[in-house]
């Protein structure tokens, strides 16, 4: 729930304020190189040629530029070390509240042209600061800066459970395509620059909150400057320099200072310094400003930054005695810790200068980037708005489409275990929707009989489940209408029926159980019922049919579209070496994506034809058995389609002809993995017919090498899903139904719930262990109170997890009064109708039933 409501925040700040921080990345990013845009733009104004004789002294520039301007209200001179560059003299000019700089020929005193580009960057910078909306645009910035910290704190921690790969983390992965791509490329991007987004969001906020800045001061430990009366401090407590520079910067003197001090006395002062000041400091300097005196108290106050210039802010400050030709104080940055030297220098903190050239051009880029997250999380937004309304489209009476008044309404009911059942009547009631026809849909398990005997036209989509059960859910309002006398003369019905004819005992079993329930009470068949194989899409069309037949409607079609991702068969162990069973592997696939599942998901996979049954049937039809000499394409298509269908010679071109086939059915294994671990597990036994390896098994344990791709897709099965409290749980399987128990145990190894008991059964010990060494591991560490085994091979009676847990009678009754849920995974035939059994005999079949009802009786059992 945590993760959730993190996530939701994230999304709904990232369409909220995800165009300011784009907006503010954007203007940020171009003021971070003001400096060096506006010298590139004028270099007239920073360059001059250099002159036989030497520049002028700061006193000669301030006694020529005077005399040019006699009104103009000097506040400094600022000289530089290079022979090539401008003087800069700053003067009282309304407006600019620091003083604003004239760019001067340092040989003559004669003014530069004017410095283009200037009201561009002070509208960037208002753009930046306060979207030129003064305060409140101030109030705006300043909380989606704050929000950022948050975007960058919950991204990691949403990504966080992921695998923690260098490359998972930090490589885009191009291959990837749509919504998985800009996932991709939204994630590993947002982890380059976070500690970029950091340090530029908690700097920012010193200009936003004066009580963000004193919190920044105390944690850093440096006393807070308090502001003179006189001054009149800029928002990042700077002057604008050279149009943003920290040369020529000086407090504006005011009518006052200018007329307290006379000419002259300036231009001594002036003289005397540059004729000591220099000499006596003895240190390189990059440039040098002289502020004017604003008393005759015989000092003069210079600020100076070192040759190499560390960063724009990286000042040393010192006073100059005219009477004693000494100097009198004398402030280098360099002496400052780094806690002072962060707090005096927050500009180059924030744009990236502190730290080097090199780190504020990766700063400048991870700001550029800012409008890539906000695009990105618009387009997953909106994909993932567009499959809500796709579903919400669904699930109720579509919008725009003119629903007949007069038409008999439609009853749709399913009946599902893994989901199959429910999309397709989903679809189902869509299609209808589409046509005008008023449909609603319910879950078999929320009928009454009362609804039957009230609708007239009823449609019923069911799975089969077990050895011909009903799905577990509906199982009990299946009982009622089994069991009830209720006749229903005024209702017509269709039923699709669900199954797979690998289980030709139990093929669509329950379907046709309920046909002849209903045609028993005198409801009337619209059609026999409709069988379909595995969701075959062939199948699915003669429904499709049937119900355009029978509305006289153009019906949109009902189909599943199953679409599968691309993953790497990793790793594959065998598990009971030497066993006398079948051999079982444990399987592990990766992705070059991330991937979430829960804990009790299915993985379906789409299995491929061996090599030696593609060359049988290349060989078969007269053509070359060489599978690498055949284009991809044909390649593709001889590994997945169901050569099998192909019985006649081929006539056509070898593409045409692959095209009319099928793709070969998929296979479902339980998950034995929780996405934490890095790696989607599943654990396979090998099947044997008629000598040949299954399709599934065969493709997974054997024909795939390692390495090679595995098409997959992960199905949700709320039917088997974990409950999230820290309620008793008791797990049961045998085989390889160990790995749906698995996935569930590292879920609650990973949320510390310890309250676990497991009951597991398998042949022998020594050989059939399967996940040994964890289970102990766990059993030792208190993650399983209880572990019982049954090897049934291991003495002469056989024992089976039935019999070890009738055994336990007492504890489970307790553990269930306590609340416990029950979850069974494994084989039907014995095992799990064996516990059922024993359940009932134990807790009583009303019991059982609560159980199921109240979703704590949970079984993914084959």
């Amino acid at each position: 729930m945590f993760k959730k409501i993190f996530f939701q925040l994230h999304w709904f700040f990232g369409i909220t304020a995800g165009l300011i921080l784009a907006l503010m990345g954007v203007t940020g990013a171009i003021y971070s190189y003001e400096q060096q845009i506006l010298k590139w733009m004028n270099p007239s104004s920073y360059v001059v040629e250099v002159q036989q004789q030497a520049p002028l002294s700061p006193a000669d520039l301030y006694q020529r530029y005077q005399q040019q301007f006699p009104d103009a209200k000097i506040n400094s001179v600022t000289v530089s070390s290079e022979l090539n560059e401008s003087a800069v003299v700053n003067i009282v000019k309304e407006g600019h509240r620091r003083g604003f700089n004239e760019m001067v020929n340092p040989y003559t005193a004669e003014v530069l042209p004017e410095v283009k580009g200037r009201e561009f960057f002070q509208f960037i910078q208002q753009l930046h600061r306060n979207l030129t909306v003064g305060p409140v645009g101030k109030q705006i910035t300043g909380a989606c800066t704050l929000i950022l910290i948050f975007f960058v704190l919950s991204g990691i921690y949403l990504r966080w459970p992921k695998r923690h790969t260098w490359r998972q983390w930090f490589a885009v992965k191009p291959k990837l395509k749509g919504r998985n791509f800009i996932w991709d490329l939204h994630a590993v991007v947002g982890t380059w620059v976070a500690i970029f987004y950091l340090i530029l969001a908690c700097t920012g906020l010193y200009w936003s909150y004066d009580w963000w800045r004193n919190g920044m001061f105390k944690v850093l430990g440096v006393e807070r400057p308090q502001p003179q009366q006189t001054q009149q401090m800029g928002p990042r407590g700077e002057g604008q320099g050279r149009e943003g520079q920290p040369r020529g910067e000086g407090q504006a003197r005011g009518e006052r200072g200018a007329d307290a001090v006379s000419t002259s006395y300036i231009y001594d002062s002036l003289q005397a310094t540059w004729a000591q000041f220099p000499q006596q400091l003895n240190r390189e300097y990059s440039t040098m400003t002289f502020s004017l005196p604003k008393a005759q108290d015989s000092k003069v106050s210079i600020s100076f930054t070192d040759k190499p210039v560390q960063h724009e802010r990286a000042r040393n400050n010192a006073e100059f005695n005219i009477a004693t030709q000494q100097i009198e104080k004398l402030e280098l940055y360099e002496d400052k810790k780094l806690n002072e030297k962060i707090m005096s220098s927050m500009l180059p903190v924030h744009r990236g200068s502190f730290f080097g050239p090199v780190y504020q051009f990766f700063a400048m880029l991870a700001a550029l980037s800012m409008p890539l997250f906000f695009v990105t999380g618009w387009m997953l937004y909106l994909k993932r708005r567009k499959q809500k309304r796709l579903t919400a489209a669904a699930k109720a009476p579509l919008t725009g489409i003119q629903i007949d008044e007069n038409a008999t309404p439609w009853l749709i009911s399913y009946a599902s275990q893994t989901g199959v059942a429910e999309q397709l009547a989903w679809h189902t009631a869509t299609s209808l929707q589409q046509a005008g026809q008023p449909v609603e849909v319910r879950a078999f398990q929320q009928l009454s009989l009362e609804d039957l005997q009230k609708a007239s036209q009823l449609l019923i989509v069911a799975s089969t489940y077990g050895t011909g059960e009903a799905p577990d859910l509906a199982s009990g309002f299946a009982k009622k209408l089994f069991n009830s006398q209720i006749q229903l003369p005024q209702l017509n019905y269709a039923i699709l029926a669900l199954g797979s004819k690998e289980y030709p005992d139990s093929y669509c079993k329950f379907g046709h159980a309920l046909d002849h329930a209903l045609a028993a009470k005198g409801a009337q068949r619209f059609f026999e019922t409709i069988e379909v194989d595995n969701a075959n899409k062939a199948d699915i069309d003669i429904w499709n049919a049937k119900l355009s037949a029978l509305t006289q409607l153009d019906l949109h079609a009902v189909q599943i579209e199953k679409t599968f991702d691309e993953w790497t068969l990793t790793k594959r162990v065998l598990l009971n070496p030497n066993s006398t069973g079948e051999a079982a592997y444990a399987i592990e696939l990766s992705s070059d994506f991330e991937m979430n599942w829960h804990s009790g998901d299915i993985a379906e996979i789409q299995p491929g034809n061996s090599l030696d049954r593609i060359h049988a049937f290349l060989s078969s039809h007269g053509l070359s058995t060489d599978f690498e000499e055949y284009p991809v394409a044909i390649q593709q298509q001889l590994l997945y389609k169901d050569l099998s269908k192909v019985t006649d010679r081929i006539a056509a071109p070898l593409k045409d002809q692959l095209d009319q086939l099928a793709d070969l059915p998929s296979r479902e294994y339980s998950i034995s993995s929780i996405p934490q671990q890095q790696v989607l597990g599943l654990v396979v036994r090998q099947q044997f017919k008629m000598g040949e390896l299954g399709l599934g098994s065969g493709w997974l344990t054997q024909h795939a090498p390692l390495g090679s791709t595995i098409r997959l897709r992960i199905r949700t099965n709320p039917s088997f899903h974990l409950a999230q409290d820290n309620r008793p749980m008791i797990f049961i399987g045998n085989g390889t139904g160990i790995a749906g128990l698995m996935s569930h145990l590292h879920a609650r190894t990973r949320r510390g719930h310890g309250n676990n008991w497991l009951i597991f059964g398998e042949r022998e010990r020594s050989k059939d262990f399967f996940f040994e060494s964890t289970i102990q591991a766990w059993q030792t560490t208190g993650i399983l109170q209880h572990l019982d085994l049954a090897f049934s091979r291991d003495q002469a009676a056989r024992v089976y997890v039935q019999d070890q847990l009738r055994t336990q009678a007492d504890r489970l009754t307790q553990w269930v009064n306590e609340g416990a849920n029950i979850y069974v995974c494994g084989s039907i035939d014995g095992m799990a109708s064996g516990v059922e059994q024993v359940l009932i005999d134990i807790l009583g079949e009303d019991k059982l039933q609560q159980l199921r009802d109240e979703g704590r009786y949970l079984r993914d059992v084959y």
